[in-house]
């Protein structure tokens, strides 16, 4: 298996991250062919989604969990920003993982797919996304 991780900053706003160049990038440094990308993201308060980008899904995205996860005091964990404890409720919906089958190097992915990495927690503005490649 080969495994990279890479430190990415999110800054100190809610952020949808597109990491499909990484991932292109690291199978191309991984010499991958057929077989399997995983990514990890070791964060309590981070997620993944595999979701199409730059015609506004991100913005929605961000949207919807603002809805569903109001940054207000309603939350039992209390410390942190006020509403934090949203945001360690975010890996439930949009959990720290995704896999991706790999042919020929490539990631399985369809045409508007993009996998992202999604940070609503503004008290943590660098993220850590391990990439691995398992061959077939």
């Amino acid at each position: 298996m080969h495994t990279e991780q890479l430190r990415i900053e999110t800054g100190s706003h809610e952020k949808v991250y597109d990491l499909t160049k990484d991932c292109h990038a690291f199978l191309q440094r991984a010499a991958a062919g057929d077989g399997l990308l995983h990514v990890w993201v070791p964060h309590a308060t981070a997620g993944l989604a595999v979701i199409e980008t730059g015609s506004g899904s991100d913005t929605d995205l961000l949207a919807a969990l603002r809805e569903l996860l109001p940054a207000d005091d309603r939350w039992d964990h209390q410390h942190g920003s006020p509403g934090h404890g949203r945001d360690h409720l975010l890996p439930a919906l949009l959990p720290p993982y995704v896999s991706v089958p790999v042919l020929d190097g490539q990631p399985a992915l369809g045409t508007w797919q993009s996998i992202c990495l999604v940070d609503t927690n503004h008290d943590n503005p660098v993220r850590t996304v391990r990439l691995s490649f398992l061959a077939g």
